[in-house]
């Protein structure tokens, strides 16, 4: 399972996806899509910006969390 950290990066820096908006120039839709985790994929260019802006690393935008119950179940 993939984290998203962008509502909590956001948050910590007092910032809104408009902020993040003006400044990268994604687009809104896109980039209210990542916040509210209703993206099935993210372009490269997309997440260079995001990490760019908020000076961070991909790791720490998106962590990935192994699902206990996959593993369990392909045993």
């Amino acid at each position: 399972m993939i984290v998203n950290h962008l509502p909590t990066l956001l948050a910590e820096r007092r910032l809104k996806v408009a902020d993040a908006v003006r400044a990268t120039g994604v687009s809104k839709t896109t980039l209210h899509k990542i916040y509210n985790d209703q993206s099935s994929r993210i372009d490269f260019d997309t997440i260079d910006k995001l990490c760019e802006y908020l000076d961070v690393e991909v790791g720490d935008i998106f962590e990935y969390i192994k699902d206990d119950k996959e593993e369990n179940t392909q045993k």
